[in-house]
């Protein structure tokens, strides 16, 4: 599962990336991801909105069995 969800990481880091930021996967344990958001994402207004439509999206939809994505 660990390998699904940095896959699904990868394919939105660019994106992040271009802003300033980045991710980094922390934990999976009982199907929630735990994340951390580094670079300008890390303190960005919009961070929240980055984590439901971006990133929970991205995993949700490569890994199903994942139930939430949690920035830490």
């Amino acid at each position: 599962m660990k390998e699904k969800v940095e896959q699904a990481l990868n394919t939105i880091r660019p994106s992040l990336q271009a802003d300033g930021g980045d991710i980094q996967l922390v934990s999976i344990e009982d199907g929630v991801v735990k994340v951390r958001l580094t670079g300008a994402c890390g303190g960005c207004p919009m961070s929240a909105m980055t984590m439901t439509q971006g990133v929970e999206r991205a995993v949700k939809n490569a890994v199903p069995q994942v139930k939430k994505v949690l920035a830490v």
